[in-house]
C-alpha cells in the first residue's frame, strides 16, 4: 500500500485529496507547509509526494529542493501556477509530474498511478562501461568509484536511452516515455535534462549522442 505526503496550504484541499484517495487504497499523511513536509521527510517514508507551490513559511520549490536531497522520492506538483517556466524549473528539479489547479481528481490518481508504476520497476541490472557503473535497480551512477548525483529525471532519461543503446530515440518519444505525457514546454525540456545529463557523465559525455533532424541516442 503506497504512503502518500500531501503538501498544501489549504486544509480543505488536502482533505478531500486524503478522503479520494484512501477509496483507491492509499495512505495519507499532510503538511500544511514545504518545511513541514521536509520535517516529516526526515521522520518518515514515503513513496510519493504531492505537493503545491505557493505556501506560507517555505513554498513548494524550495522545499522540493531539500527533499531531492534527501531521498529520490517522486514528486507530483499540484498547482494552481501555470507559467511555463514554473513548469520547466520543477522539472529541472526532478519532479515527476505537473498538474494545474482546478484539477480532476480521476486524472490525479491516474498520475499518481503512473509515476508510481514508473519507480517501481526494477531491472536488475548493472552496466559498467569503462570506470562509469549504472546500477539500475540501486538507481545509481559512479563514475572512478565516486557516486554520481542526478535527478530522477535525469536517471531515467539515460536507462532509457541505454535500454536502446545505438538507436536514435526522438525527442517526442523520449518526451513520451520518460515523463509520460505530453506537457507545455514540450521537447525544449528534453533538450535540457540531456545537457544535465552529459554535465554529470564527465568524461563519458560523448555516449550520449546527438541525432540531427532526430532526437539522440547512447553509442558505444
Amino acid at each position: 500500500m503506497a504512503k502518500i505526503l500531501i503538501v498544501d496550504d489549504e486544509v480543505n484541499i488536502r482533505e478531500v485529496i486524503v478522503e479520494y484517495i484512501r477509496e483507491f487504497g492509499f495512505m495519507a499523511d499532510t503538511a500544511s507547509n514545504g518545511e513541514e513536509a521536509i520535517e516529516k521527510v526526515r521522520q518518515s517514508s514515503y513513496d510519493l509526494i504531492i505537493m503545491d507551490l505557493m505556501m506560507p513559511v517555505l513554498d513548494g520549490f524550495s522545499a522540493t529542493k531539500a527533499i531531492k536531497a534527501i531521498t529520490n522520492v517522486p514528486v507530483i506538483i499540484l498547482s494552481a501556477r501555470f507559467e511555463e517556466a514554473d513548469k520547466l524549473y520543477c522539472f529541472e528539479l526532478g519532479v515527476d509530474d505537473y498538474i494545474v489547479k482546478p484539477f480532476s481528481f480521476k486524472e490525479l490518481v491516474a498520475r499518481m498511478k503512473s509515476v508510481l508504476n514508473r519507480h517501481s520497476v526494477n531491472v536488475n541490472k548493472i552496466e559498467t562501461i569503462g570506470t562509469l557503473v549504472i546500477d539500475f535497480d540501486g538507481k545509481t551512477i559512479t563514475i572512478d568509484h565516486e557516486r554520481v548525483v542526478v535527478t530522477p529525471k535525469e536517471f531515467e532519461l539515460l536507462v532509457y536511452l541505454l535500454q536502446h543503446k545505438n538507436q536514435a530515440v526522438s525527442r517526442e518519444v523520449l518526451l513520451e516515455k520518460v515523463w509520460d505525457y505530453h506537457f507545455i514546454g514540450g521537447v525544449r525540456t528534453v533538450d535540457t535534462h540531456v545537457k544535465m545529463l552529459r554535465k554529470n557523465l564527465r568524461q563519458y559525455r560523448d555516449l550520449v549522442v546527438t541525432v540531427r533532424g532526430t532526437g539522440y541516442k547512447f553509442e558505444y
